[in-house]
């Protein structure tokens, strides 16, 4: 593939004591960072979502899935461990395969989370492409994800139960929508996360190109794909920027070739280069995060991100500003 080198190691790097910060996307981190300062907060939420949902859940899956180990999908077990063992994580979230025939994967509870992937990601995915889909997961689960999902989601059943009420409608609605970005960021972030487990970029590419056409590649050319998502982010005009903006609106998850491009990024950025030579933040130094560095990176990376972009909205403001027409 032209785009980047996209070879896998002989072997993988064991990851040893990295941090979450190492894959958070700077947006995800800078959220993460601020909202784990808020004492209690995340305790209140694990309380009310364990005490109602998170024990239900697992009763669900525990009575109608099936539970992942070295005696059932001892395969899949194995590939799950050897993720895990790459990320250096010590205790292993409960694995559950539901029956269903489509793609999809999720990480699921606070106290103590546990991930669901689907039948036919077992079926449709290769053991590189399942590493990946399972590292994923394991970004979610120890980012913490799950807390602040569940923080959107009450919110958004609240704005839906306020809706008539104009002036709390548009409030929560803006909070609402801050809270999809930093969503859409944190997918960033565990894809980042599944390409560290796996350290194997064709196969995090396949996995996204196979979620967006069902399955089979057999007949889809990889950088053909990835040129498609750079038509998707840079072609058109200001109309298809508004479009993509409104569609993107109540998403949780951004599309998958934006995705593909968002990580093969990471990749020819090098920074995923760096952590794989050992240039990671330690978990041992998370209780020293400033949260005004982590706010600082954040801006960076949304400017960096503008300024790189090729969406027309973002072309057209570059134009205007050099122009003097805006400040």
């Amino acid at each position: 593939m032209a785009d980047a080198d996209l070879t896998t190691p002989r072997r993988r790097v064991i990851l040893r004591g990295i941090s979450s910060r190492a894959w958070e996307h700077p947006a995800d981190r800078g959220a993460l960072v601020a909202l784990r300062e808020l004492r209690g907060f995340d305790t209140v939420l694990r309380k009310l979502f364990g005490m109602f949902d998170e024990r239900s859940l697992r009763l669900r899956h525990l009575g109608s899935s099936i539970r992942v180990d070295h005696r059932q999908f001892s395969k899949v077990h194995a590939v799950y461990a050897d993720a895990a063992a790459t990320l250096d994580l010590a205790e292993l979230p409960e694995l559950y395969v539901s029956r269903d025939p489509d793609l999809g994967a999720m990480t699921i509870g606070m106290d103590k989370p546990f991930i669901v992937i689907t039948s036919g990601t077992v079926d449709l995915y290769d053991e590189p492409e399942l590493r990946y889909v399972l590292g994923h997961e394991l970004g979610h689960a120890a980012s913490g994800h799950a807390v602040y999902r569940t923080m959107l989601d009450l919110l958004v059943n609240l704005a839906l139960g306020v809706s008539w009420i104009p002036v709390g409608s548009l409030a929560l609605r803006a909070i609402v929508a801050a809270l999809y970005e930093w969503s859409r960021k944190a997918e960033l972030s565990a894809d980042r996360a599944g390409l560290l487990a796996g350290q194997d970029p064709a196969a995090g590419i396949r996995a996204l190109a196979k979620l967006a056409g069902g399955g089979d590649l057999s007949d889809v050319d990889i950088t053909a794909f990835l040129a498609q998502a750079r038509e998707f982010e840079a072609g058109g005009d200001v109309r298809d920027s508004v479009l993509k903006l409104m569609m993107l609106e109540r998403r949780s998850h951004d599309f998958a070739v934006a995705r593909a491009a968002s990580l093969q990024q990471w990749v020819d950025d090098g920074e995923y280069g760096k952590v794989l030579r050992g240039e990671y933040p330690r978990r041992e130094d998370d209780d020293k995060v400033s949260i005004s560095d982590e706010v600082r990176a954040a801006a960076r990376s949304y400017r960096d991100a503008f300024n790189r972009s090729q969406d027309p909205i973002a072309g057209l403001v570059r134009r205007l500003r050099g122009r003097g027409d805006i400040d």
